[in-house]
C-alpha cells in the first residue's frame, strides 16, 4: 500500500464510529439531516476505506480502485435526486467528510505540520472530486427524472379516444410540436390498427396558435392517417385560426375541417353509415 494510502487507512481505521457521528454532526450544522443522513454516512464511509485499503490513487478519483466508492456515491446521488432533496443539500453531505478527516490527519501528523499540509491538501482534492462526481450524477438523474415526466405528460396530453363504431379522436391541448406529433401520430396509427377504424378526427380546439409549422404537423399526421387506409377530419376551426390559414396561404384542400367536434362527429357518423334520429316525446 502506498504510504499516503497508509496513513488516511490509519486514520479511517482509528475510530470509525466517532468519524461518522462527527462527520453527520457537520451535515447538521449547516444543512439538514434526514432520516437516512447515518445510513449514507456510513455506507460511503465503507466504500472509502476498502477503496483506500485497495490502493485506489488519492489523486485520481476515476482510477479502478474507487469503482466501489463511485457506485455507492450514484446510488445515493439518484436515492436523494428522486426524494426530492437538492443538489446543494447532496453536495454538502459528500463535502462535510472534510471536518473529521483534516481532524483525523492533523492528529496523525502531530507536530509534522508539512507532511499534515500536504495530507490536507490530498483530502481536500479528493473530497471535491467526490462532491463534483455526486453533483454531476444528481444532474443527470434529475434530467431523466424531468425528461420521463414530460414524456408522460405528453401521453397523458394526447388521448386517443374511441368515439363511435370505427370513430377515433385525438383531442389536442396545448402547443403542437414535432416530438407531439410523432407521439401523436405513433398513438393514433397504432390505435387505427388495433380497432380497425376507418375515420379519425382530430381536434385542434385546446391548440392556441396555428403557424406554418403547426399546420405542417397536421398535413404529415392527416397523410399518415391516409397511408393506413383512414380518412381524417380537423375539427375546432375557430373563426381567428381560419383566417390565419388563409393569411399564411396554408394549403388544406382535401382535408375535411369542422368548427367543432360535434359536427366533425356528424359527419364521420354520416360516412360511415350511421343515421341519427331524435325520438319525439
Amino acid at each position: 500500500m502506498k504510504q499516503e494510502n497508509v496513513v488516511f487507512d490509519q486514520v479511517l481505521k482509528a475510530a470509525p464510529e466517532e468519524f461518522v457521528k462527527t462527520w453527520v454532526a457537520e451535515v447538521g450544522s449547516t444543512g439538514a439531516v434526514s432520516g437516512t443522513t447515518q445510513n449514507d454516512a456510513r455506507e460511503l464511509f465503507a466504500a472509502l476505506q476498502a477503496s483506500i485499503a485497495a490502493d485506489a490513487d488519492l489523486n485520481r478519483f476515476d482510477d479502478s480502485g474507487w469503482a466501489k466508492t463511485r457506485s455507492v456515491l450514484a446510488a445515493l446521488s439518484q436515492s436523494r435526486a428522486a426524494q426530492g432533496a437538492s443538489a446543494g443539500d447532496t453536495s454538502h453531505f459528500v463535502l462535510s467528510l472534510k471536518k473529521p478527516l483534516f481532524a483525523g490527519l492533523q492528529k496523525a501528523f502531530g507536530a509534522d505540520a508539512r507532511g499534515a499540509l500536504d495530507a490536507a491538501w490530498t483530502a481536500s482534492t479528493l473530497v471535491d472530486k467526490l462532491a463534483q462526481f455526486t453533483a454531476t450524477t444528481y444532474q443527470r438523474t434529475r434530467e431523466e427524472v424531468i425528461q420521463r415526466q414530460q414524456q408522460e405528460l405528453l401521453e397523458l396530453s394526447t388521448p386517443v379516444v374511441k368515439l363511435w363504431e370505427g370513430v377515433l379522436a385525438v383531442p389536442m391541448i396545448g402547443t403542437l410540436d414535432s416530438s407531439r406529433t410523432q407521439l401523436v401520430m405513433e398513438a393514433l396509427l397504432t390505435r387505427i390498427v388495433e380497432t380497425g377504424s376507418e375515420l379519425a378526427i382530430i381536434d385542434i380546439t385546446g391548440v392556441p396558435t396555428v403557424d406554418t409549422l403547426v399546420a405542417q404537423h397536421l398535413l404529415k399526421t392527416v397523410t399518415a392517417i391516409r397511408l393506413m387506409g383512414a380518412d381524417c377530419i380537423i375539427s375546432g376551426i375557430r373563426p381567428q385560426i381560419a383566417q390565419t390559414i388563409v393569411h399564411l396561404g396554408i394549403d388544406l384542400q382535401g382535408i375535411t375541417t369542422k368548427a367543432t367536434l360535434a359536427d366533425a362527429l356528424q359527419l364521420a357518423m354520416k360516412k360511415a353509415g350511421f343515421v341519427i334520429t331524435r325520438n319525439k316525446a
